[in-house]
């Protein structure tokens, strides 16, 4: 390999066709990471490694390893038909927990190539976010936990933990995926709240900078397409939008270009949609960037130690932001259709829990085997946590309808 590519950041992109073609090995990689990266970034070559020792993958730094391994895990199919508003048979176009993260992973990349950050480590932590959420999204969250209540609780960022250090089965010489420490502290930490942090995950330090651009673009993600959903649902319409300001700023830069006056109604909504997220992007690249110069943070060293959070809205935005989501919550997750989805989402899942608490021997050899290290409740939680929301529907009538075939 060249050594004259060692220069500026342009130089180690530029190929010369009087070079040989290259082969970009994990190693070079790196380098180029160190090259490109702003200073207080984190960076592949400074993990701090994985629980079990692995040979290094030639052509992959460590986090883009950890980003193939998530896409590929069993947990992350499934997404494709767990719940993020509307339960998956509702229609083909509302979004799952596979689209959710998807768009949570391209907002957080947007937002980290902005910024100078490690978009390979921000990617494989919005694809992990969500890969221990139950069925029937946050309903089935509020089942589980109300069950779990004498034995530990149901978070699901604590569940997608347990499904990347344990559950996953896929390499003969350790249970789970064996992400890189950097992803496990960050789905650990991600929307901690009060949870007491353990040792392990250094409690004294602060979320890297690409975990919090990452817990933010989750939140960024959710509304907007919520919007979309809902108006496609007919759950709410433009005219109760209307009354928002941010929508109210949407349609007032959209309408107004001439292009957008000729299209139709669903066009429409799109751009603003659309809108919604590029304003709010724009707004957390300049007050994140802002924050970092008022702050002096020139390393991931100062991002540890810094007291507060340093990616997020600005003042202004940040109302804009509640005031949305006070509406989402009254006219959505609210709405009266909603409410008879998710108590019916609940019922399936206590069912199931029951039942199984009943009669354990019910559960796959895969849970059963857990049982005596985990506990009956916690094996039970693993197998409905991991089921998606078709699977648990079909799951009750096996149970529960008699004729129905096991």
């Amino acid at each position: 390999m060249s050594e004259s590519v060692s220069g500026s950041a342009s130089a180690a992109y530029s190929y010369s066709h009087t070079q040989h073609p290259m082969l970009l090995t994990r190693d070079e990689l790196l380098r180029r990471e160190d090259e490109i990266l702003a200073p207080y970034a984190a960076r592949g070559s400074a993990s701090l490694g994985r629980r079990y020792e692995e040979t290094p993958s030639r052509f992959r730094t460590p986090f883009q390893r950890d980003r193939d391994r998530i896409i590929h895990s069993t947990a992350f199919r499934r997404l494709e038909y767990k719940t993020q508003v509307f339960v998956n048979h509702e229609g083909d176009h509302y979004r799952t927990r596979l689209t959710h993260t998807l768009e949570v992973a391209q907002i957080s990349r947007s937002i980290a190539r902005t910024l100078g950050l490690n978009e390979d480590l921000v990617e494989s932590i919005a694809l992990a976010h969500d890969l221990g959420h139950s069925p029937f999204g946050h309903a089935g969250e509020d089942a589980l936990n109300e069950l779990m209540r004498d034995f530990g609780g149901f978070d699901h960022n604590l569940q997608s933990l347990r499904v990347v250090d344990a559950l996953e089965k896929r390499y003969p010489g350790f249970d789970g995926l064996n992400l890189s420490w950097e992803i496990r502290e960050s789905i650990y930490k991600h929307g901690h709240g009060a949870r007491t942090i353990p040792g392990e995950f250094r409690p004294e330090w602060r979320p890297t900078l690409e975990a919090q651009v990452s817990d933010l673009a989750d939140s960024l993600a959710y509304d907007a397409h919520d919007i979309d959903d809902g108006l496609r649902s007919n759950f709410i319409t433009l005219e109760q939008l209307r009354t928002v300001a941010l929508w109210r700023e949407a349609e007032t830069d959209v309408a107004g270009t001439a292009p957008a006056r000729d299209a139709g109604a669903k066009v429409l909504v799109a751009r603003m949609v659309s809108y919604l997220i590029d304003r709010q992007v724009r707004d957390v690249c300049e007050t994140t960037h802002r924050r970092l110069v008022e702050h002096g943070i020139d390393s991931l060293e100062r991002v540890r130690s810094h007291a507060g959070v340093i990616v997020g809205f600005s003042g202004e935005m940040e109302e804009k932001r509640r005031e949305l989501e006070r509406f989402l919550t009254e006219n959505l997750y609210r709405h009266y259709r909603a409410l008879k989805m998710n108590e019916k989402a609940k019922r399936f899942i206590t069912a199931l829990f029951e039942e199984y608490r009943r009669q354990p021997r019910q559960l796959p050899p895969d849970f059963t085997s857990n049982i005596e290290k985990d506990g009956v409740e916690r094996a039970i939680c693993d197998y409905i946590a991991g089921m998606t929301d078709r699977f648990c529907q079909d799951e009750y009538r096996r149970l529960f309808h008699p004729f129905e075939r096991m």
